[in-house]
């Protein structure tokens, strides 16, 4: 019950998000999730650290920008999945790290899209992140 509120109250700030871009008259682009080329393929083995959530900035993934919007709030097609990551963070699952490309002063995703997002909802300021050459 808890991830199905956790859900609603993340979708419900996107949908708003998105009222508010319109009523501004800022273009539809603003508020989707950057889409970075993969540039560099992966060399050697990714560093594990924890990185600042602010600082995760986009994706890798064109099908995932679909999904979240810039600040990773998830559309209604993501709430299965997005809710099973909830429920094993909030039971104490240890989850994998990320997969995170550096880009300039920022990450792009690789992997994890729905734990960044929900890492986010649920207030935490860093996340574990495998960090790939990019």
């Amino acid at each position: 019950m808890d991830a199905e509120r956790a859900f609603t109250r993340e979708a419900r700030a996107r949908r708003l998000a998105s009222v508010v871009r319109r009523l501004r008259r800022e273009p539809s682009e603003c508020g989707r999730l950057a889409v970075y080329d993969e540039g560099a393929r992966r060399s050697g083995l990714p560093r594990v650290r924890e990185i600042p959530l602010d600082e995760i900035a986009g994706t890798v993934e064109p099908s995932r920008a679909k999904l979240f919007d810039s600040a990773f709030r998830p559309r209604t097609r993501a709430r299965s999945r997005w809710e099973r990551v909830w429920l094993a963070e909030h039971r104490g699952t240890s989850l994998p790290p990320i997969s995170v490309v550096r880009v300039g002063d920022a990450y792009a995703v690789r992997d994890g899209h729905h734990r960044v997002s929900v890492a986010r909802a649920r207030g935490a300021l860093t996340i574990d992140a495998a960090i790939e050459a990019g």
